[in-house]
């Protein structure tokens, strides 16, 4: 009989080595999983319609008086109707003098104004803090059987070369629907009082800006809370950036996930995220991006652990109408997975430039675009 093979020491060692490595690594993989389930989105957000113009401007009905136009809000479709909450521009100082303002529409294209909800002071010396209001954000709470309207209140006062202080100091507000059920949509609201803002508690990120972004969705039996801010106490302003906060109850109190802030969404830009939770339980935020002619898009397993973003091309070629594309205002269910999109952006206008800030005063406006959710198999760059 043939004599058996008797494997050396410094074989057995070789395999022993080579045994542990691939242990390692799929211990490594396993975990990646448990930690960063968002690491690798496996689908994305297609454009399959593009609207060529604006459907809500200054020269629209209901729109008179108001000087520099839309920016921001939500849009969400209640028994068949399109709400829109918006803040509109309506005068000077610019991004100071403010109304929030409820549109509605039966069929995207034509708006019809239903009532201002509040309006700023527009105070310009730093001292009133509801000199600026911005972004009223509607969310349902079914423990209350009312919807609850969250916006940002700003000071506000004339920049200066180090600091931006047109808007500065942010507080967001809670407001309650004093009409219960999903029909109290319309209001009117009364202010509940304030639920963040920068303060002992806040990390470091966060500056002087105040807290300039808050949409609050559930998890669970858990609320969560994507909210921004940025250092505007340095010019050039260098990160606008976003992190995680949760509470109990959509009342809060709202404490932040200061382990996991910033999310690392963007590398530079990324302002005031809408959640929409998916048929298939993944969550998405879509998000004002400093990309061309296009929005952000974040993707998460959970609500927590959010990927890296990606972008959506609303406008192109001849059909590009804006200077710049700014603010989503949500994703809206159509059934098999489409959504219509409305986002503001700033309206082409010849002559007209930014200032030092990069801020253009040109009238902003709503478009929108049909959108569908589609399954991808492509891994896509990890996320927080």
């Amino acid at each position: 009989m043939p004599q058996a093979i008797q494997p050396s020491v410094s074989g057995m060692m070789k395999v022993a080595t080579v045994c542990v490595s691939l242990l390692l690594c799929a211990l490594y993989a396993s975990l990646r999983v448990l930690t960063d389930p968002a690491a690798e989105p496996n689908a994305e957000l297609v454009v399959t319609k593009r609207f060529e113009g604006a459907v809500l401007t200054i020269k629209s009905s209901g729109a008179e008086g108001n000087k520099y136009g839309f920016e921001g809000g939500r849009v969400l479709r209640v028994n068949g109707s399109y709400h829109l909450f918006t803040s509109e521009m309506i005068g000077d100082p610019h991004w100071v003098k403010m109304k929030l303002a409820h549109w509605v529409s039966q069929d995207r294209l034509h708006w019809k104004r239903l009532v201002t909800l509040a309006e700023s002071s527009g105070d310009f010396t730093g001292k009133d803090p509801r000199a600026a209001l911005w972004s009223p954000l509607p969310v349902y709470n079914p423990t209350e059987n009312r919807w609850n309207l969250f916006y940002v209140a700003y000071q506000a006062a004339p920049d200066t070369a180090r600091l931006w202080l047109t808007n500065h100091e942010g507080r967001i507000w809670r407001a309650v629907s004093n009409t219960p059920g999903v029909d109290g949509i319309g209001g009117p609201y009364t202010d509940a009082g304030v639920i963040l803002q920068r303060d002992r508690d806040s990390d470091a990120w966060e500056g002087l800006q105040g807290t300039d972004s808050f949409f609050p969705y559930k998890v669970g039996e858990q609320w969560y809370a994507l909210y921004g801010s940025a250092h505007t106490e340095k010019l050039p302003i260098a990160l606008w950036q976003v992190g995680l906060a949760k509470a109990p109850e959509l009342a809060g109190p709202w404490v932040r996930c200061t382990d996991r802030n910033p999310l690392k969404v963007e590398k530079r830009f990324i302002e005031n995220p809408i959640v929409t939770k998916l048929e298939d339980g993944t969550y998405v935020a879509v998000y004002d991006t400093d990309e061309p002619n296009a929005i952000g898009y974040t993707l998460s397993p959970d609500g927590v652990h959010w990927s890296s973003g990606q972008h959506l091309l609303v406008q192109e070629g001849k059909g590009v109408w804006a200077t710049e594309v700014r603010t989503p205002l949500g994703l809206i269910p159509e059934g098999k997975n489409s959504f219509t999109l409305f986002y503001t952006a700033n309206e082409k206008v010849s002559g007209m430039e930014p200032d030092g800030n990069g801020i253009t005063t040109t009238p902003g406006s709503m478009g929108l675009v049909e959108v569908q959710w589609k399954k991808v198999h492509a891994a896509s760059a990890g996320g927080n």
